[in-house]
This record gives C-alpha cells, sequence and structure tokens, in this order.
C-alpha cells in the first residue's frame, strides 16, 4: 500500500494511461478523483474502479481555468486535501505546420500545456500549505526529441518537458516534486483512433512496434506503474527528471 492515506488527482482518468493510474493507485491505498469531458466514458470508468476504493468524478476541460481550479477544489473538499496530481489529460494532432490552422494550434497548445499549467496552478497553493506534493506531468517522447508531422503536439509536450523542470526547482524548498513520464506509442484510444486516420492501420501498426528497439508498443499499466513509482516515497530524491517509457525509442 504504497499510498495509503494519499490524495490523488488524475485528469484524463476515465481512460487509457490516466485510467490504469487510477485503477493501481486505487490499489495502493489511495482515494482518487478522475477528471474528463465525458460522462459516458466516466460512468463505464467508474463502475470497475468503485470496486477498488474511494473515487470521485469531475466533469471539466482543463484548458479553462474555471474548470481547472474546480477539479482541485472537488478533490480538497471530498478527501480533505491533494497530496499527489498527474496531469494526464491531452490530446494529439499529426499535421505539418503549413496546414495547420491557428485554431487548431491553440487548441493542442492548450489542452495540453496550458491544461498542466491551469491544474498544477490551482493545486500548487495547497501542497505548499502541507509542505509536500508529487506532481508528475505527462510530457512523450515527443518532448524530448523531434516527432515528424507532428509540430503543435512537439511544441506541447516539448514545453511541458521544461515547464516541469523549472517548477521543480522553485517549488522543491516546500517538499513538492515535479516530474514528467515521457511515453512512447502506448497501447490506448488514441493510438488505436490515430492508426485508423492513416488510412491502412495495420501497416501503421507494424511500422510504429518496429520503431521502438523493444519491438512493440508500450501498455498503460506499464505506464501508470512508473507515475506510481514516481509519486511514491521511494522517489523521494526525484524532482525534476523526465522519464523516458519508450522501449528504447530516444535512444536512438
Amino acid at each position: 500500500m504504497k499510498l495509503d492515506g494519499k490524495v490523488a488527482l488524475i485528469t484524463g482518468g476515465t481512460e487509457g494511461m490516466g485510467y490504469s493510474t487510477a485503477k493501481l493507485f486505487l490499489e495502493e491505498g489511495a482515494r482518487v478523483v478522475i477528471t474528463g469531458r465525458s460522462k459516458e466514458k466516466a460512468a463505464k470508468a467508474l463502475k470497475s474502479l468503485r470496486k477498488l476504493g474511494q473515487v470521485v468524478f469531475v466533469q471539466g476541460d482543463v484548458s479553462k481555468a474555471s474548470d481547472a481550479r474546480r477539479m482541485v477544489e472537488t478533490t480538497v473538499r471530498a478527501f480533505g486535501g491533494i497530496n499527489i496530481l498527474f496531469n494526464n489529460a491531452g490530446v494529439y494532432m499529426e499535421k505539418l505546420a503549413e496546414d495547420t490552422s491557428e485554431e487548431e494550434w491553440d487548441r493542442v497548445l492548450d489542452i495540453n500545456l496550458k491544461g498542466t499549467f491551469l491544474v498544477t496552478k490551482y493545486a500548487i497553493p495547497h501542497m505548499k500549505r502541507q509542505r509536500s506534493g508529487a506532481i508528475v506531468n505527462s510530457s512523450s517522447d515527443a518532448g524530448l526529441v523531434g516527432n515528424k508531422n507532428c509540430p503543435a503536439y512537439c511544441a506541447s509536450k516539448g514545453a511541458i518537458t521544461i515547464m516541469s523542470k523549472a517548477m521543480a526547482l522553485d517549488y522543491a524548498p516546500y517538499g513538492i516534486r515535479v516530474n514528467t513520464v515521457n511515453p512512447g506509442c502506448i497501447d490506448t484510444p488514441m493510438l488505436a483512433k490515430e492508426a485508423m486516420a492513416s488510412g491502412n492501420p495495420v501497416k501503421y501498426m507494424k511500422q510504429t512496434r518496429k520503431d521502438h528497439p523493444i519491438g512493440r508498443v508500450g501498455t498503460p499499466e506499464e505506464v501508470a506503474h512508473a507515475v506510481l513509482f514516481l509519486v511514491s516515497d521511494e522517489a523521494a530524491f526525484i524532482t525534476g527528471a523526465a522519464l523516458s517509457i519508450d522501449g528504447g525509442l530516444t535512444a536512438q
């Protein structure tokens, strides 16, 4: 029970990596709040998560300040505080810079980068008062190296990686640790959507597996265990780190 007595907020927690992390956190003794924009996805997630422990859902959009603040305040009101924040909500888009509209650029940066900033902004004062906290921000291999055909996504994830390092420096004196996980391709609904959008999902997935030296894509559970490590006391001396979970993708 590595998280016994802890309270965790997970954005984008109704499916994929967020859901798997919520499940693992509950199994490790945490009380959990998950967020998302879809009530339908939330209902499906809650049906199984509630069998494991105390969990609350907050509907909202992380890119809106009022929603981000409500997510944090609901967590504190429901469980008396906030010890852990996993900023996982995000979107992906493949488009060349010349084909990307201003509205598309803004959407990707608003949800991925601004959303991470906003939820963190409202969580930090609570963590400062208790002089402890662990924040993990979901970046990407694209937050460490450039990927073809997705400048907006790379911009958002690269910014998250460096923003997290800056915040790690700012809040270390308060006992607050800030790190990123930087996954490669993970078997989530988002990856399935990318594969379908390619027009040839079988070919897309074959090439995707080939791109990773380990020869496969990752699982949401593998990311969840990395997040668990970073928020646990076992990682008490780790802050400002970018942890690659990518089967060797960025080692090439």
